[in-house]
């Protein structure tokens, strides 16, 4: 696998950020899906990976600036062929250690409650990340669950 910063110009990279979006549509109401579109993802206080398997788009996420010691994980996805292989957690680790690099303190993110998150959860879990109260500029909402990490 393959992972790099990448410009978001590529169809495939639109097409999963499309799919991403319309997924978590189908799991929590409009107003409690915090997904980034393209033009946010280009930000400058974004990176935004993606990862690469035989020159077929696998997965992507992005690391956003909250602070000098904080930042957040934003648009974590895996492409559907790609699913249970690991991507994730390569793509995870990954961030993780550029945030560490980059000398955050701590890295945080939002994610869904629903069953179809769980997988997501599990993830975020598994590389030590604990339930947190909302950050930044979110908002307590059923259909949010909150985890941070300390990584200094």
């Amino acid at each position: 696998m393959k992972i790099k910063i990448d410009n978001l110009e590529s169809s495939e990279v639109e097409q999963l950020l499309q799919e991403h979006h319309n997924d978590m549509l189908q799991h929590s109401p409009p107003e409690s899906v915090h997904v980034l579109d393209l033009s946010s993802l280009k930000a400058p206080d974004i990176t935004f990976w993606t990862a690469w398997i035989n020159d077929e788009l696998a997965g992507c996420g992005a690391l956003k600036k909250l602070s000098d010691k904080h930042a957040e994980i934003k648009s974590m996805r895996t492409a559907k062929q790609f699913l249970r292989k690991g991507v994730a957690a390569k793509l995870l680790t990954h961030v993780l250690a550029a945030a560490k690099a980059q000398s955050f303190e701590r890295v945080s993110l939002e994610t869904g409650t629903k069953d179809a998150f769980f997988p997501a959860q599990n993830l975020y879990k598994s590389f030590g990340f604990q339930a947190c109260l909302p950050f930044d500029n979110y908002q307590e909402d059923p259909y949010s669950m909150f985890l941070t990490k300390v990584i200094a």
